[in-house]
């Protein structure tokens, strides 16, 4: 028969740790290794206070002496709240209030799985001892042995003579043993004494002492390092340190040394301003680069910080600088990409309320390699304001700044801006489709320093420029159910147009400070601004036509997307982008009926493949202005072929004012070999300079407990005029180099290798087309 005792003593202490946060990326991999053990009958989570202290024992058979001891046999089950003791056999002393107990004995709590051949638990210190201990810890793949694993009085975890591991059961692909290993279940860290790496069971590597985590809670110490060789910096290997200083503050250091170049000296400091606010500073320096004659200092500093003071009050700043042009182009910089070519330096301060919102802020913008210097916004404060619905369905806005332009080159106009723009707007939108008439008024008032001595004798002191706008917008939405290749598909034709018109007024006295020309593309069109920034507004009287049909499955997914649209001019516009004071400015304005034919497209094809596209054609010229396509095929998970092409003529190049042309092939997969080896590559082609711009291999291995990859880089490099001298003339166009990347899960490591990350790692980043889904 089953005895059931009810006892107000504590067995056991409860031993909190944290679940690992290392995961699996990949689909395919089942990593959490669960305890070959039932799982013993549990408690509800919503117990009272005094069911969490109750101790129940079940057990077949019992004898008992009241106030001396008691003896179970049989299926005992010890349980107190969330903590359970299963064995054959049990004994009690109440007078030591101690328990022993052994026989295929099992310990579970809500973190952690013990079996043992047997334990020793004293009531009064609040400790136990098990002998021949295995452990797993729950929803984690951390499990092992232990010839002696002991619960001390303050919850805390000793293991002597025993190892661990986060591969399945009876795969020794690495172990590390240790002659003791103490885990603070406060701290959620583990350290380890006489310690030893096997890697398939040789061993590779002793460690007298060393720390590990098993939870998300961080701590200082080495992380793994990092190995590569390439053409151009050589061997690099770099070691990170890290240091965790506070809860609010920690820091990286990277010696990262390359046998071409020397020493080069990386660190990354994070920090918590308050619950909303953070920011981290970069510094990076190497004293003498052996790639440059006579090479001076190169560094790098960067801060970056944003975050909410208030519901009300929001921040941000970011600031980077660098010695030289060829910073990110020569070194592995932990802030920019080497395809970068500017450095934004912003500060902003925001204030928002429900209607209305305000902004100050300060802008420079750093362009390396090129003689462009582009003003310094010092400052700007912008306000906006907005009124819904605030007289018989018509909604008001205005949108206001007040900018400062300034130039590092005296020979520049600077100039102080000041712009309103009111609008009246009254949306109809419904079901069927919808209609928003606008009318907007462009008031700016411009003061310009302007000096005949420096040329610049063609602006006018003071501008005041006012244009009406007015714009209306329509669309309506038709849909029907039909069939194709014998799918059930529900088809939209969504037709929409715009008619926009904006004042004509001679804008050549006006400089160009934050003003460019804005990429053409189909939702361009309905677009009511032909330049980014105010300090050109061109003057349009036009009318676009679009239309746009969709096809979505029986799912609602949408499997197809076609829009094709054009504008069409009733007068020529006046106005473009030509700075009297930049000679290599283009002029812009249009000249013509029509504007490009622009198209674009989203389909899939036939079961897992997919096109995306989009054109612009000029139809007055028969001329491609610009076009795209990819080809892709995703069969599942990880699995991915995609074909890409790209063509876009007279492209202006920002460093030396000369129009290039981009026609430009590619392709690019990720395939799985096997449930755990992934291969990935990409190859890129330049049609007009005949010659590969971008060769992209990776292999790699993952498995539930660790994981390796090893890649090799074939790409062009960037090479600016810098501002030291000299320089090595044989500084390489191409640069080409191996990559080792290797990581112990559960070790600290930084995670497992993910595939995505593979396609993203290159000059051209992997590009899924939009809208549509596997």
């Amino acid at each position: 028969m089953q005895i059931r005792y009810l006892l107000a003593l504590s067995l056991l202490p409860q031993l909190v740790l944290a679940e690992d946060s290392t995961q699996t990326i990949d689909a395919g991999l089942q990593c959490i290794v669960e305890p070959p053990v039932p799982r013993l009958s549990s408690t509800s989570d919503d117990q009272t206070a005094l069911e969490q202290q109750e101790i129940r024992i079940i057990s077949n058979r019992s004898e008992a002496e009241m106030g001396k001891q008691a003896t179970f046999n049989g299926n005992v089950l010890f349980s107190q709240g969330q903590r359970h003791i299963a064995a054959d056999e049990a004994i009690l002393d109440q007078k030591n209030e101690r328990l022993d107990a052994n026989g295929n004995l099992i310990f579970q709590d809500q973190m952690i799985t013990i079996t043992a051949d047997s334990l020793i638990a004293e009531m009064r210190s609040n400790s136990a001892s098990l002998w021949g201990a295995q452990y797993w810890m729950h929803g984690q793949q951390i499990h092992g042995d232990a010839e002696k694993l002991e619960i001390t009085s303050d919850n805390n975890l000793h293991l002597t003579k025993t190892n661990f591991t986060t591969c399945p059961p009876g795969d020794t692909s690495w172990l590390l043993e240790a002659e003791t290993i103490k885990i603070d279940s406060t701290e959620e860290w583990g350290e380890l004494w006489d310690a030893k790496l096997k890697i398939g069971g040789v061993p590779v590597f002793y460690i007298p002492y060393m720390t590990i985590p098993v939870s998300e809670k961080r701590k200082s110490g080495f992380l793994f390092p990092e190995l590569s060789t390439s053409t151009t910096n050589g061997v690099e290997i770099a070691t990170p340190y890290y240091w965790n200083i506070s809860p609010e503050y920690d820091l990286t250091l990277t010696p990262h040394y390359m046998s071409s170049r020397g020493l080069f000296l990386k660190s990354d400091f994070r920090y918590l301003a308050g619950e909303s606010q953070q920011g981290q500073l970069n510094l990076e320096y190497i004293g003498s680069d052996k790639m440059l004659t006579d090479s001076p200092d190169r560094y790098l500093y960067h801060w970056e910080h944003k975050g909410a003071i208030n519901e009300n009050w929001r921040v941000m700043a970011n600031f980077t600088n660098v010695s030289d042009n060829n910073y990110f182009n020569d070194l592995n910089s932990d802030v920019q990409r080497a395809t970068d070519n500017q450095i934004s330096r912003i500060g902003e301060i925001s204030y928002f309320e429900q209607n209305w919102d305000v902004t100050a802020r300060v802008q420079n913008i750093k362009v390396l390699g090129g003689d462009e210097k582009p003003y310094q916004v010092m400052p700007q404060i912008g306000l906006n304001y907005r009124a819904p619905d605030f007289w018989n369905g018509l909604d008001f806005g205005l949108t206001s700044e007040a900018s400062n332009f300034q130039h590092e080159d005296s020979s520049f106009t600077t100039a102080t801006r000041l712009n309103f723009e009111p609008s009246i707007s009254y949306p109809i939108h419904g079901p069927a489709g919808s209609l928003t008439s606008e009318v907007k008024l462009l008031q700016t008032y411009y003061w310009q320093d302007v000096n005949e001595s420096n040329g610049n004798d063609e602006l006018a002191s003071f501008v005041n420029r006012t244009l009406p706008q007015i714009r209306v917008h329509g669309q309506v939405n038709f849909e029907r159910f039909t069939d194709y290749f014998n799918e059930n598909y529900r088809q939209t034709l969504e037709p929409q147009f715009q008619y926009l018109y904006v004042g004509y007024e001679d804008q050549d006295d006006i400089g160009i400070y934050d003003t460019a020309m804005i990429q053409d593309d189909y939702f361009g069109l309905f677009r009511d601004r032909r330049f980014s920034g105010i300090d050109r507004i061109a003057d349009a009287n036009q009318l676009t036509l679009g239309l746009t049909t969709r096809l979505f499955d029986e799912h609602n997914v949408e499997a197809f997307k076609f829009s094709l649209g054009q504008i069409y001019y009733f007068e020529d516009s006046k106005v473009g982008i030509s700075d009297p004071l930049v000679p290599s400015s283009r002029l812009t304005q249009e000249n013509t009926s029509n504007s490009v034919l622009a198209a674009e497209l989203s389909t899939k094809l036939y079961k897992d493949w997919y096109v995306s596209g989009a054109i612009q054609y000029d139809t007055k010229q028969s001329e491609n202005k610009k076009s795209e396509m990819t080809l892709d095929f995703r069969p599942g998970a990880n699995k991915l072929l995609q074909f890409s092409y790209r063509y876009v003529p007279d492209l202006l190049n920002s460093n030396t004012n000369e129009s290039v042309n981009i026609s430009q092939a590619g392709m690019r997969g990720a395939w799985p070999i096997s449930d755990s080896w992934y291969v990935v590559g990409n190859w890129y082609y330049d049609l007009n300079e005949s010659r590969s711009v971008e060769t992209y291999t990776g292999f790699q291995y993952e498995s539930c407990c660790w994981a390796v990859r090893l890649s090799y880089h074939y790409r062009i490099k960037t090479n600016y005029d810098d501002n030291f001298n000299p320089v090595l003339d044989n500084r390489e166009l191409f640069e080409s180099g191996f990559y080792l990347n290797f990581v112990i899960k559960g070790l600290g490591g930084s995670g497992p290798l993910g595939v995505s990350d593979m396609l993203n790692d290159g000059l051209f980043n992997y590009r899924k087309p939009l809208y549509l889904k596997n």
